[in-house]
């Protein structure tokens, strides 16, 4: 519950926030077209990521191996795209956090964790 309440209430009401700031700040103009080329990069560097991820996941079953890296790769990229694509600062640095490879090497553990204890309380079912 305190997650959601995080999700819908506090999030926006802080991208507000930074938004009234910055337009303050660079003006309104500067501020709606850097988010407009936020979306448009994260859209092209999702597809481009997610194009390579894609044919890593392809090799490594032709190779016979488990693709679990690409595949977690291919998600952290998908929400990162995602995240690029929604309007607001910290979608973005959140965003660009999982689009990078090198940060998204600090995410994945979390998404696995996360994963992991997803499967033990049996909200999802790994076969």
């Amino acid at each position: 519950m305190r997650f959601l309440f995080l999700l819908f209430i506090v999030f926006p009401a802080i991208e507000i926030g930074i938004f009234l700031f910055l337009g303050n700040l660079i003006g309104i103009l500067p501020t709606v077209l850097f988010m407009i080329l936020t979306g448009i990069i994260g859209a092209a560097a999702a597809k481009k990521q997610g194009t390579e991820v894609y044919y890593k996941v392809q090799r490594d079953l032709q190779y016979g191996k488990m693709p679990g890296e690409a595949i977690a790769d291919g998600l952290c990229i998908f929400i990162g795209g995602l995240l690029l694509m929604l309007p607001g600062f910290l979608s973005d640095l959140a965003g660009a956090c999982l689009l990078i490879p090198f940060t998204r090497g600090w995410c994945k553990p979390i998404l696995f964790k996360w994963l992991r204890g997803m499967s033990k309380n049996k909200r999802i079912i790994i076969k």
